[in-house]
This record gives C-alpha cells, sequence and structure tokens, in this order.
C-alpha cells in the first residue's frame, strides 16, 4: 500500500498559518495536514524562542517526524522550504513552491523590494527579517526531488524570471505561470491550483 506523505504547509512573511487552508480544503480529506504560521512575523504573536530564520526550520523539522512528508510553500516559506530539503533529503518527498527566492537573488532577476511596504503594514513584525541573506544558488543543482514551482505573471514581488530561473537550476522542477496571478496567487485561486498540486504529489484522490 503507498503511504501518503503529511503535507506540511508553509507560509510566507505575512505568516498566517491560514494562507494555504483553502488549497488544503480542495485536497483529499484524508491527507494528513500541517498549517504552520511564524512566529513574531505579519500579524502573528511573537515567541521567544523564533528569533530567526533557523528558529523556522525547527518549528518544520518538529513537524515531520521519521517522514517522508511534502511541502508546500509560499513566499519566503519557500526559503524555509528548500533549507529543510537540503538538511533532510530523505524525509522531503515532494515540493511545491509558490512565488519564492527559494535562495536567488531576487533584485538580479527583476524583483521588486517588498519589506519597507511589509514593515509599514505590520509594525509589530520583527526586524530580523530584514537580515535574512542566503544564496543557495550553487545547491540547488544538486535537489533532485520532485518540484511543482507555481508562479503569476501580474506579481512584481517574485516575477516569473525568478520562476524560469528555478526551473533551470532545479533538475527536476516543472513551472506553471497563471496569467494574471500575483503574490497570493495559491491563497485567492485555489481552485486552478489545488488540481495542479494533486496531481504532482502523486494522487487525485485516494
Amino acid at each position: 500500500m503507498t503511504v501518503t506523505p503529511k503535507l506540511i504547509f508553509l507560509p510566507g512573511a505575512g505568516a498566517d498559518p491560514d494562507f494555504w487552508r483553502p488549497v488544503g480544503e480542495r485536497l483529499p480529506a484524508s491527507w494528513g495536514k500541517v498549517y504552520l504560521g511564524w512566529p513574531g512575523l505579519g500579524h502573528q504573536p511573537s515567541h521567544p524562542d523564533v528569533n530567526g530564520l533557523e528558529d523556522l526550520l525547527g518549528l518544520v523539522e518538529a513537524q515531520m517526524g521519521e517522514g517522508p512528508v511534502d511541502l508546500l510553500a509560499q513566499s519566503m516559506g519557500g526559503l524555509v522550504a528548500m533549507l529543510t530539503a537540503l538538511r533532510h533529503p530523505r524525509k522531503v518527498r515532494r515540493l511545491v513552491l509558490s512565488v519564492t527566492s527559494a535562495g536567488l537573488d531576487m533584485k538580479q532577476l527583476g524583483a521588486a523590494d517588498w519589506q519597507a511596504t511589509y514593515h509599514r503594514n505590520h509594525p509589530n513584525a520583527a526586524r530580523w527579517l530584514s537580515d535574512v541573506h542566503v544564496d543557495l544558488s550553487a545547491q540547488l543543482p544538486g535537489i533532485a526531488l520532485p518540484v511543482l514551482l507555481l508562479w503569476g505573471d501580474a506579481d512584481p514581488i517574485s516575477p516569473v524570471t525568478v520562476g524560469e530561473r528555478l526551473a533551470d537550476l532545479l533538475p527536476n522542477a516543472r513551472l506553471h505561470v497563471l496569467p494574471g496571478g500575483d503574490h497570493d496567487l495559491v491563497h485567492q485561486r485555489a481552485d486552478e491550483v489545488a488540481p495542479l498540486i494533486a496531481a504532482h504529489l502523486g494522487r487525485a484522490d485516494d
């Protein structure tokens, strides 16, 4: 009998654990699902044990158990997912990444600077986020697990050029671009992306 991996959903810097829920609710009910939030980011209350990127990885690792797991991540959550996959290659089975840097230099790829607006809209969000600078470009070609890349062509924060670069670097990645999609596409257009995700994860139903 095929083992159905647990799905762990990772939000972006908005940190809302409900961000991925519209997609998750459209996937089979029998698939185990965990919706993580990021304490201290967005409008989420802070926690004394969460003070940086490494602590976010720890939150994911605490949910992984012995695996396998599939990680579904948006924006900044994609960096966390990629770092987790690099650290635990035998526990992560598949990735779904939406509008994320995944460790690339976004500025070089034409991305707009989002942090000033972010901190204006989330004045209580932790400031350590501005200090996160991770370059995984040299390591990405070594990640062989299947990756679904979901992008929109109307997203200035993570333009399609970023998804195309990831598709070039990751040996087993497939890019799907949604016309008119913006930075919240997996939340706003769950009806469209859920079937793509179900197919990528291997079973459309049980």
